[in-house]
């Protein structure tokens, strides 16, 4: 089940035609649990890195994090849930932005590769 998850991540970058390359990482822990990573390079040299602990028998991603970087390594947005915003109001999950932290929802990574098309609009 887990291997599935990962083709599924897989088979989300490959729809996505500005992204130039990516390279994952994936560790199995069983069969259902798993974590897969990677950085993903968009056509115009900015950067995603993300990483998702996964538990498909739960339906839950028990970490996350994506986290997205113009073409000097400076941060736009990340989304994550590590435990360090108690502050937000949708603790643990948030989303960090040059200047502040906000509340967000979990995002997938299809919603993140959208809000980024969106974002190299502008």
């Amino acid at each position: 089940m887990i291997e599935e998850y990962f083709l599924q991540v897989e088979n989300v970058l490959r729809e996505f035609p500005n992204i130039r390359s990516y390279a994952l990482n994936k560790k199995v822990y069983n069969s259902r649990q798993g974590t897969i990573g990677g950085k993903v390079i968009f056509e115009n040299e900015y950067s995603l890195e993300f990483v998702e602990v996964a538990d498909t028998e739960q339906g839950i991603k028990t970490k996350y994090r994506y986290h997205y970087m113009d073409d000097a390594q400076n941060l736009i947005f990340r989304y994550d849930n590590a435990p360090h915003h108690p502050q937000i109001e949708s603790f643990p999950h948030h989303k960090h932005l040059a200047d502040n932290v906000q509340a967000s929802q979990e995002p997938d990574l299809r919603i993140v590769l959208f809000e980024i098309m969106q974002y190299s609009k502008k």
